[in-house]
């Protein structure tokens, strides 16, 4: 389709209620000079896709499609956050969705195409209800058959929700927070082509009903993109099918014997090393240093990597796998907790040549991560990482930031994890785990799964129920319809196998699947025995993680910040932080605790140590809570008179020490006791209709079991005869005053004196 007979087309618009909502795709009136472009709505969500399709560059052996999914801020009517008001690099959630556009569309393209086409999508118009991330999978494959590329498509693209047990088609976001399913599932007319999804501890048997039923919806989004093909006037697409190279079939006759023994050596480098020497054998015969030879050292390359696929995918259907096992053997599984000393949890997972070290630290609600985009803002208590380095695969390369793929694999992890995690009210903690893939040899993400959840028990986090994961592989012979279930597979199986279906969950059910696939589909038949071949590897698996440690750990890592979350009164949100925020920093000044108030009332204070974290709780409670009788206070000394000390036990709140209540001795003056900015320990004994408190050093001293130093140099029996000491001062004493007038210092006026 060349582009100017697209850029020529009058404008086309089709729908079609999927579930509740309507669905419509319009093309001809936005981006007409690229190869294919079309605007997918749902509500007031609009997404706009383009396809352009250009030449290829010379000698590429690979298929250079680029997908690019960008959020512009301006569809939600906002600004983009931060002091740079324009959209700058890629955010997380925009790669995970140009990975969601990309898996289901690459393998069905022809194996023989290596035109560049790129792929670019994104909102034009978001209510912010109704995301735009699958409208956008729906748009790619409309704007592909569009540009009448050889493309196997269309395929149709549904999420789905569970409610009440009820799946909701395209659900928008208030019913996404009320679901224990978010499934998206990419078809084509016969097959399934794209799972990712995540649950609650769904059932196998659940989650493929649901897989199933989004299939069939798919079936009406395909058919809306033929009627928008046919209301185009454009003919029905016929795919070529590419020759034989004949340069494979000679490499597979003179060759394919010996790289089948290679293939069976035990040891990715043993093997791997084997069949790059004799890539270099058939490259130095084949390609001579005269150039006498007819192929390019490049297209040698070519042949021999069709020919080592199909060795591999021969020998994995006669039975043999790469590594020796059978279809339904794990490798070798070894787990190690505890092997970080400062870290807060960590773990070493390893099966077979796969070892994942995962680290969990533990830290406040400072530490949240805020995610601001065309949606509203939210903020994130839980965050897995993934680091993948050259190293783990044997390679040299430069230390960049995450790419795509890690990206991808650290978001399966987290979204796979989070539904074992504790509400954040019995665990008020951030939590951010760091998987970081030492040695990789198949299906790392997996492995950071079960990593995960070791080093969360390490840390002490109170998890509902232990996580594992694996991946199961797939060959399937084309014409005889054979098909061989692989679990726990290799790189090699990988490489040259049809399918990557990764399943995590718990003993109960599923909590994060996504299948990956190179070939044009798979059937219900082959999903019903991937998830069944899964649960039984995942327990096994499980099994062998709970012999390194069987529940989390009753007590968190010394090492970790001391957390804890009271409820306050909002009202008294006030009282805490001061004027000015005063009070607030004093008190973190005499705790050492920070202190982080929401506005629902909810109070958390981090200290690093347990003591700061309590004297902070209790202050607080004090405060909130206001002077109680029989309560125990640490007050401070504001004021001295002849009759007692005014000691301020909550801030803005003092009372009075009465001379006679200061100690079981004789006590002839107050300054003999205590000085203005002392400290002192009292006991709240009575509080007046007026508010007025009365307090105790003697009693908070003989409650607490402290000696009063004072009464044993002092006895009571000392006084001189009329004079002052404990009780009624008596005749010739002073008259006894239990309230004072104006003390100055915090409080203010105490209104008039009484005598």
């Amino acid at each position: 389709m060349s582009t100017s007979s697209f850029a020529t087309r009058k404008p086309v618009i089709v729908e079609r209620t999927i579930g509740d909502k309507r669905l419509t795709i319009e093309t001809g009136r936005l981006a007409k000079q690229a190869s294919g472009a079309v605007v997918v709505r749902v509500g007031d969500t609009m997404t706009l896709v383009a396809t352009v399709a250009g030449p290829g560059r010379e000698g590429l052996d690979f298929f250079p499609l680029t997908v690019d999914y960008r959020e512009k801020v301006y569809a939600a009517g906002k600004f983009p956050g931060g002091f740079i008001k324009r959209e700058g690099r890629p955010t997380t959630k925009e790669i995970l969705t140009s990975r969601l556009i990309d898996r289901p569309i690459r393998p069905l393209f022809s194996d023989s195409y290596r035109d560049e086409v790129q792929i670019q999508a994104g909102p034009i118009s978001s209510d912010r209800k109704n995301d735009a991330d699958v409208l956008s999978m729906i748009g790619a494959s409309a704007s592909l058959v569009l540009a009448r590329l050889p493309f196997l498509g269309p395929i149709g693209s549904v999420r789905l929700a569970r409610v009440d047990g009820k799946l909701i088609p395209l659900p928008n976001v208030d019913e996404l927070a009320e679901s224990d399913l978010d499934l998206v599932v990419a078809s084509t007319e016969h097959r399934i082509v794209m799972i990712e999804g995540f649950s609650d501890e769904l059932p196998e048997p659940e989650m493929l009903e649901a897989i199933m039923t989004a299939h069939r919806i798919n079936q009406d989004i395909i058919a809306l993109q033929h009627e928008l093909v046919a209301a185009c006037g454009l003919p029905p697409f016929e795919p070529q099918v590419a020759p034989e190279d004949p340069l494979r079939r000679t490499l597979y006759d003179r060759f394919g014997r010996e790289l089948r023994d290679l293939k069976q050596i035990h040891g990715k480098a043993d093997r791997n090393n084997a069949t790059k020497d004799l890539l270099k054998r058939i490259t130095t015969e084949f390609c001579p240093e005269d150039k006498s030879g007819h192929v390019t050292p490049a297209q040698v390359k070519g042949a021999f990597s069709a020919v080592e696929e199909r060795v591999v995918r021969e020998l994995i259907l006669d039975g043999k796998r790469p590594d020796g096992r059978g279809p339904r053997d794990l490798r070798p599984i070894h787990c190690e907790v505890g092997v970080l000393p400062r870290a807060h949890g960590s773990a070493i997972f390893q099966r077979g040549e796969t070892q994942a070290l995962v680290t969990t630290v533990l830290g406040t609600s400072a530490d949240e991560q805020r995610v601001d985009g065309i949606m509203d803002e939210f903020s994130k208590k839980f965050m897995l990482d993934y680091n993948m380095p050259s190293f783990a695969v044997g390679e040299v390369r430069p230390i960049r930031g995450p790419g795509r793929r890690e990206i991808g694999h650290g978001a399966l992890a987290e979204r796979s994890v989070a539904p074992i995690l504790p509400g954040s009210t019995r665990f008020p903690y951030t939590i951010r785990v760091v998987s970081d893939i030492l040695e990789s040899n198949g299906s790392s993400s997996m492995a950071s799964v079960c990593g995960a959840t070791l080093s969360l028990m390490d840390a002490g986090v109170p998890i509902s129920d232990p996580v594992g994961g694996i991946s199961i592989g797939l060959v399937e012979d084309e014409a005889s319809g054979r098909f061989v279930l692989l679990t726990d597979i290799i790189g090699d199986e990988d490489h040259f196998g049809d399918m990557d279906f990764k399943v995590a969950g718990t003993q109960r059910g599923v909590t994060g699947i996504q299948l990956d696939l190179k070939n044009a589909g798979i059937t219900e038949e082959i999903v019903k025995a991937t998830l069944e071949q899964a649960h039984e590897a995942r327990l096994e698996i499980l099994r062998a993680m709970l012999r390194s440690i069987k529940r989390p750990r009753e007590e968190i890592s010394n090492n970790a910040p001391r957390l804890i979350q009271i409820q306050i009164n909002p009202e008294k949100i006030g009282l805490i932080i001061g004027p000015g925020g005063k009070t607030i920093r004093r008190l973190q000044d005499e705790t050492g605790a920070k202190i982080d108030i929401e506005d629902s009332g909810i109070v958390t204070l981090s200290s690093s140590t347990a003591e700061g974290a309590e004297a902070a709780r209790d202050k607080i409670q004090a405060m909130t809570e206001g002077v109680q009788v029989g309560r125990i206070y640490e007050g401070r000394v504001t004021s001295i008179k002849d009759f007692g000390a005014f000691v301020e036990i909550l801030p803005g709140k003092d009372g009075l020490v009465h001379i006679s209540e200061l100690s079981d001795g004789y006590v002839s003056s107050v300054t003999d006791i205590c000085r203005v900015g002392d400290p002192m320990l009292v006991k709240a004994i009575s509080v007046d209709d007026q508010d007025r408190v009365k307090l105790s050093r003697k009693a908070a001293l003989a409650e607490r079991g402290e000696v009063d130093e004072y009464a044993k140099a002092h006895p009571a029996g000392d006084r001189p005869q009329g004079g002052g000491g404990g009780g009624d001062r008596g005749p010739g004493g002073p008259p006894r005053r239990d309230f004072g007038g104006s003390r100055g210092g915090p409080g203010g006026d105490r209104g008039p004196r009484r005598d």
